[in-house]
């Protein structure tokens, strides 16, 4: 038998009975009574005994202490795109709130400093780090600042997204159409591919990827095609990556949100086009109530998932729409 996986190889001990192996999960283990080579119950043909408490192995580690791929941490982790303002910045802030520190990604490096400062104010710790997801390299440059910052990465919350002016279909310009796409879906799955990466080799393995949907990735609204297209594609991305997760212990689920209220919900209040040609308000409801569900799609454990959750404003028209 070789020596226990918990074994680590002394370092600067001789291989004398005085010696010890130094676990690197709080056990350490000497030579027993047995002469050395021979067979104990523990350790196999070194003749290994659990040796009691020791402060070089059991010494505890700060939760928030900088880690590396591949090293156990406890502390969780969490990445909001579109962080800066509206569902993403009550996101981030409700899961500072429920003990994570948290990534921040935003085109606007302004905002997203604002809501670091409130998140460190709350005693965690935050990473403003502004982002293209579109853009594949800073997608990268994202996620390794992830893993030099934090080491670990347990909830991504794929939330930037953009629409396009309300126009008929005929006339929207194809580069509306492509910055939309590039956003919405383009975006969503390189940091999907950046949290898969991590996610897969840190200890502890696996972690929770959660896509901003919207009640559009279920029925249109008037003069909305690039941003019910990618909601669409929304989904078969969060049905694949859950799929694609399984063998990782990566969990992957959806949320699909009515009328938050935030700034691109403002123009609701005056009206907006509805599918019999009328311009109609319509009610909206507070973004922490998103926030409060994210937070509890997150909070699961590994074994268990929410594939999709609808939250809106009761009295929206999405029942019957379409």
């Amino acid at each position: 038998m070789a020596v226990p996986k918990t074994a680590a190889l002394p370092l600067g001990d001789a291989p004398t009975r005085g010696w010890r192996f130094h676990s690197r999960v709080g056990r350490c283990w000497q030579p027993g009574a047995l002469p050395f080579g021979a067979r104990a119950a523990v350790g196999g043909a070194f003749g290994l005994v659990y040796a009691g408490p020791c402060e070089r192995c059991e010494a505890p580690q700060s939760s928030t202490t900088k880690g590396r791929r591949g090293e156990m941490s406890t502390q969780k982790v969490a990445l909001v795109t579109g962080a800066g303002s509206g569902v993403g910045r009550a996101v981030a802030l409700g899961l500072a709130d429920a003990g994570y520190d948290v990534v921040l990604s935003g085109r606007r490096p302004e905002p997203l400093q604002a809501v670091a400062a409130e998140i460190e104010a709350k005693g965690r710790r935050a990473l403003a780090q502004p982002t293209d997801i579109g853009d594949e390299a800073s997608v990268i440059e994202l996620f390794r600042r992830v893993e030099e910052t934090f080491g670990r990465l347990d909830v991504l919350f794929n939330n930037a997204g953009i629409g396009a002016p309300p126009v008929e279909l005929d006339e929207l310009p194809v580069a509306t159409w492509k910055a939309v796409v590039d956003t919405n879906l383009t975006g969503a799955f390189l940091c999907t591919q950046g949290a898969f990466r991590l996610m897969k080799t840190q200890q502890p393995r696996g972690g929770r990827i959660i896509n901003n949907g919207s009640i559009s990735a279920h029925v249109p609204r008037p003069f909305s095609a690039p941003y019910t297209a990618t909601k669409h594609a929304i989904t078969g991305l969060t049905r694949s990556t859950s799929l694609d997760g399984r063998a990782h212990d990566i969990a992957c689920g959806q949320v699909d949100i009515g009328n938050a209220a935030t700034d691109m919900t403002v123009r609701m209040q005056a009206g907006v086009p509805q599918p019999d040609g009328s311009t109609r308000p319509e009610p909206t409801m507070d973004a922490k109530h998103v926030a409060d569900a994210v937070v509890y799609m997150a909070s699961l454990p590994l074994d268990a998932n929410v594939q999709f959750m609808t939250v809106m404003a009761t009295k929206m028209p999405f029942i019957g729409r379409g």
